[in-house]
């Protein structure tokens, strides 16, 4: 066996600390910058949208290269795995300093055409979160593609503590240049660049290190190897269009909460903070899946591929019915811990204990299982199910349901799981066959 139990419990342990410790200093970074008043937390969510698409791609493009240099490790073959890599953060360093200029140079009018005629005190606070905020984009894509890398050698205990170090960071500078130089959204955005560039320059002294299945000892050059660049981008580009396209849908989704009222904004923000947490492990066995069965599928071993995908789907789905059996019997008294007014607490109530249901049900064959497909390289088919289900399912059948049947909020968590219920019917349709297994020979890449 390429993995044993306890390797799987190295990879996966430090990957779940990691996405709990995102969800929790996410939560304290708004409430830190909720103390500089309305406009600056509407400047800064305005900024963050934007934000999430550009995290997006630069983690759908390192996504692209651990897959390539999983394969290669599953060859035995730590030279070209280690070129592989460099070649990925080149790529990575080159289109986030573009994307950079483009922020730096157009700034304005792009928030303006994105957001309308927001209020000047909104505008001025997401002008300058997003002008110091750009900065950080070449570090940050170097981080996620670094970070990637370490999955694909199954060391995620070093990403989880210099995740733990970048987000201290952040807290720390949050505390000193917010509350006490008090420069207000300025502070914020220097501490968030800040802690990206040291998060990067630690990662990246790291993968130097010799003793590494990869490194950058002998790979660090300028040149372009379009050829390994090719494969990265066969993998990446149609993740990151389905990724984006995915963050496009929930905006629109929002918009669409926004006209249902004030308490459906709220119980929605609620049942999304408890909804990360209903799927933490999901999530995590998410990256840690796409390593292994990258590893497994580059020794050409398709047996094992597939007994890791059930094994760590099974693991996963225990891990959620857990979570999701104490969220709904505990529900009503979570919710008082948001203060909620009645109406929009009973609603919350409502929506969590829907999600918590489903999640079990559907929520790992419609997203973690994807992961091996996307792994061998089966990566149209996972990206065109995903964008057809997400506007046909999640949001025609959110208009539907919340404005003809008066479904309201519910009416739109209701298609988002019917959502879920069509991508695992069409993934499992594909992953029991045969096809997605040769799609990286069939593509000729």
């Amino acid at each position: 066996m390429l993995y044993t139990n306890r390797d799987l419990k190295k990879l996966i342990i430090p990957l779940v600390f990691e996405q709990l410790l995102a969800i929790l200093v996410g939560m304290v970074d708004t409430v830190m910058i909720a103390g500089v008043g309305e406009a600056a937390v509407s400047g800064v969510s305005l900024v963050d949208t934007v934000n999430i698409l550009i995290i997006n791609i630069t983690a759908a493009l390192a996504t692209g290269g651990a897959v390539v240099a999983g394969h290669f490790l599953g060859q035995k073959d730590s030279e070209n795995a280690s070129r592989s890599a460099w070649q990925l953060v080149l790529f990575s360093i080159w289109l986030s300093i573009a994307v950079t200029i483009l922020f730096l140079a157009a700034h304005r009018p792009m928030l303006r055409g994105i957001f309308g005629q927001v209020e000047p005190a909104v505008m001025e606070s997401a002008s300058t979160y997003l002008v110091i905020t750009a900065i950080s984009i070449c570090p940050l894509a170097v981080y996620n593609a670094c970070a990637a890398l370490f999955r694909a050698m199954s060391d995620s205990r070093t990403t989880m503590l210099i995740a733990i170090a970048m987000n201290l960071i952040n807290l720390v500078g949050n505390a000193i240049l917010i509350y006490g130089a008090k420069i207000g959204v300025a502070g914020a955005a220097i501490a968030t660049t800040f802690s990206r560039i040291a998060a990067a320059v630690i990662i990246m002294s790291v993968m130097f290190h010799s003793d590494r299945v990869i490194n950058f000892r002998k790979q660090a050059t300028w040149k372009m190897d379009f050829d390994l660049i090719k494969k990265i981008l066969y993998i990446g580009v149609p993740n990151g269009l389905e990724n984006s396209l995915f963050q496009l849908g929930k905006i629109l989704l929002l918009s669409l909460i926004s006209t249902f009222g004030t308490y459906a904004i709220a119980a929605n923000a609620v049942c999304n903070t408890l909804a990360s947490f209903n799927i933490l492990p999901g999530q995590a066995v998410n990256l840690a899946l796409l390593s292994v069965a990258s590893v497994c599928i580059g020794a050409g071993d398709y047996k094992q591929a597939r007994y890791y995908t059930k094994k760590l789907m099974l693991i996963t789905t225990i891990c959620t019915a857990v979570i999701s059996g104490i969220m709904f019997v505990f529900a009503p008294w979570i919710m008082k811990i948001y203060q909620l007014t009645p109406q929009t607490e009973s609603l919350a109530v409502q929506v969590i204990r829907w999600h918590t249901v489903l999640a079990v049900i559907f929520w790992m064959t419609s997203f973690t299982l994807p992961n091996t497909l996307r792994a061998a390289g089966d990566v149209f088919w996972t990206m065109f199910i995903a964008i057809a289900s997400m506007w046909c399912f999640r949001i025609g059948f959110a208009y539907l349901l919340s404005r003809h049947f008066q479904g309201g909020l519910m009416g739109v968590w209701i298609a988002m799981t019917i959502d879920w219920a069509f991508r695992s019917l069409c993934y499992m349709i594909r992953y029991h066959g045969h096809k997605w297994e040769h799609s990286m020979k069939a593509s000729g890449v």
